[in-house]
């Protein structure tokens, strides 16, 4: 299977311990259209499986993820068609993240933006460097935060405190995310952070097998009943917002900044 992706790479160890690397730091593991494409197709694949007893999620270079492509989203602002074939793949990223029956870490050895905080935090167990940014700016770029941000950001650090960052899109540090409960293990170094992940990986695996799934699809009931309405009115509302004129403002002053910052 590794060979079949160009944006990851995926393995399962002996001790039934798989990994899903994200591996083009150039761009900090940006989801471009063949990187979302891909991370859907990846996750179909291991859905089903029964030999994989936990996983772990990570990124080369400094970034976990930067979150979403800008250029794809200037694509989907002038073309209905590929709105709503980007809206199926997250509907289908969020649905399946949500259903696996093995537990998934995410190792955040550096910054996770917007759909990157979003995989990092739907995750069951987030380690995190302390000095990781991390992020759901869709309200700078004139988005609803309807990729699994809400459900997310809600089920880890509480209603009110999940809607301060998010109608605000303010930054905040590993550190914060683990004081508040966004993430549950914390790492002082970047490069520690996946040793600590995959040590926690280890440790389930080595657990009796059908415990830790029945646990875990306990959980996947409690988090899809609260957040399925909510997942999917959120999804209509971004994909609506992705076509409108203020999306494609903000997108293009965001990329001319980036642009004059680079030169």
């Amino acid at each position: 299977m590794a060979g079949d992706f160009t944006c990851f790479t995926f393995d399962v160890a002996a001790n039934n311990v798989a990994h899903v690397r994200f591996t083009r730091p150039e761009v900090h593991n940006m989801f471009d259209s063949t990187a979302h494409g891909e991370f859907v197709r990846l996750l179909k694949d291991i859905w089903g499986r029964t030999d994989i007893r936990a996983l772990v999620l990570s990124g080369e270079g400094k970034s976990f993820s930067a979150g979403g492509d800008m250029n794809m989203m200037l694509k989907q602002n002038g073309d209905r068609e590929m709105r709503d074939s980007v809206g199926w793949e997250a509907r289908a990223i969020l649905e399946i993240l949500t259903d696996l029956s093995f537990p998934v870490i995410s190792a955040v050895q550096g910054n996770a933006i917007g759909l990157g905080a979003t995989i990092a935090t739907l995750s069951d167990i987030v380690v995190v460097f302390e000095g990781a940014r991390i992020a759901d700016p869709h309200v700078h770029l004139g988005l609803v935060a309807g990729d699994g941000g809400v459900l997310s950001w809600a089920q880890s650090v509480g209603l009110n405190r999940a809607k301060r960052y998010l109608l605000t899109g303010d930054t905040i540090t590993g550190r914060q995310a683990y004081e508040m409960g966004l993430a549950t293990d914390i790492v002082d170094s970047a490069e520690g952070v996946l040793d600590v992940a995959m040590g926690i990986a280890n440790r389930i695996a080595a657990l009796p097998k059908w415990g830790v799934m029945g646990t875990k699809r306990a959980f996947n009931k409690l988090t899809r009943t609260i957040g399925t309405p909510a997942l999917e009115l959120g999804l209509a509302y971004e994909m609506e917002c992705m076509g409108g004129q203020e999306v494609l403002d903000t997108v293009t002053k965001a990329m001319a900044a980036m642009k004059a910052k680079k030169k």
